[in-house]
């Protein structure tokens, strides 16, 4: 069982996109009043008392879409000076980030995954919703400002999807052979589009795999991270893709993170709510943070047993809320 000490932290559980794997069109998505989102005070102090006393030094911000939260910059700022910070991230889907890209770099974050399903405007327009002007430039030009600006590793997740955006996969393989970007393909999963997942299914990552090692060869490969993802390169390339496989390849027995919600819920798990803590209501409530502190590390001796149950019951099925609502 690995170390525990990976949180990934919900910044807002409120998208300004509506993809087709997270929100489905017409969904009745009830989001939080921002007066329910932990405040950046109230983030630093769980972090400096609570969190990096039980061990936690590696950070990801994520959403919803973490660049809508108003004051966006000044977390990185502050999460990136804590002398306990090893490791801090951020993912996005970019739509905002041509203009943001040399402000969270000079306010310390290093590291950024983005979403990219499709190198299509048509397809990738159709996969994350809107209406009226494409998406796919703006996302694009996001892209090259994180890139101009040196995030490394700049990481690009496509999660893919039968008979949508799977017909790419070499298409997508092939930004990794001159730049030094990782793609990361994520096997499609029931969460907040059960009906789409129904009929479409999903592609086994060593599907994938094989296409891309007839077509160029592969080997193994590596990218600094704390994710879960199974890491190949090109032969000859300057970036590596990677496999995301909770379908097929379970690794609920390597898993090392926590999530911490907008609201201030910290879950041991993406899929099991099991032991959930409400941090928010307890420091509003006056509740001191070494209680707090105890209540997270019952909770993280707990998460063996609930890594194992995950693992033995495997991490299929249909599940009621969205991606953006659990945090990505």
């Amino acid at each position: 069982m690995p170390a525990i000490d990976y949180l990934r932290i919900s910044l807002v559980d409120r998208c300004n996109f509506q993809c087709q794997y997270c929100m489905p069109e017409g969904a009745d998505l009830q989001y939080l009043p921002q007066g329910e989102w932990l405040t950046r005070t109230e983030l630093g102090q769980l972090l400096q008392e609570v969190f990096m006393p039980l061990g936690f030094a590696n950070f990801r911000l994520t959403g919803g879409e973490p660049l809508v939260r108003p004051g966006i910059v000044d977390i990185v700022r502050d999460i990136a000076e804590l002398p306990g910070t090893r490791d801090l991230a951020l993912t996005t889907n970019a739509f905002l980030l041509a203009g943001m890209a040399q402000d969270l770099w000079d306010a310390g974050l290093r590291r950024i995954n983005i979403s990219l399903d499709s190198l299509d405007p048509v397809i990738f327009d159709r996969i994350v919703g809107g209406r009226g002007r494409s998406r796919w430039p703006q996302v694009w030009a996001g892209i090259q400002a994180a890139h101009r600006v040196g995030f490394s590793p700049l990481k690009l997740n496509v999660v893919v999807i039968p008979g949508v955006n799977d017909h790419e996969v070499l298409d997508l393989a092939a930004l990794t052979l001159d730049r030094q970007w990782h793609v990361r393909f994520i096997e499609f999963m029931p969460i907040g589009n059960d009906s789409l997942f129904a009929e479409t299914g999903w592609v086994d990552s060593e599907i994938l795999r094989d296409r891309i090692r007839q077509r160029w060869g592969l080997s193994e490969g590596a990218v600094r991270g704390n994710g879960p993802a199974d890491v190949f390169q090109i032969p000859g390339a300057k970036g590596t893709v990677g496999f995301i496989s909770q379908m097929s390849e379970c690794f609920c027995d390597r898993c090392n993170r926590m999530r911490l919600s907008a609201d201030g819920w910290l879950r041991p798990c993406l899929l099991n709510e099991t032991g959930q803590i409400d941090l928010k209501t307890g420091l509003r409530q006056g509740v001191p943070t070494r209680e707090l502190k105890r209540q997270v590390a019952d909770l993280l001796a707990a998460k063996p047993d609930i890594n194992y149950k995950m693992r033995q019951s495997g991490t299929t099925g249909a599940y009621g809320r969205t991606m953006s609502q659990i945090g990505g």
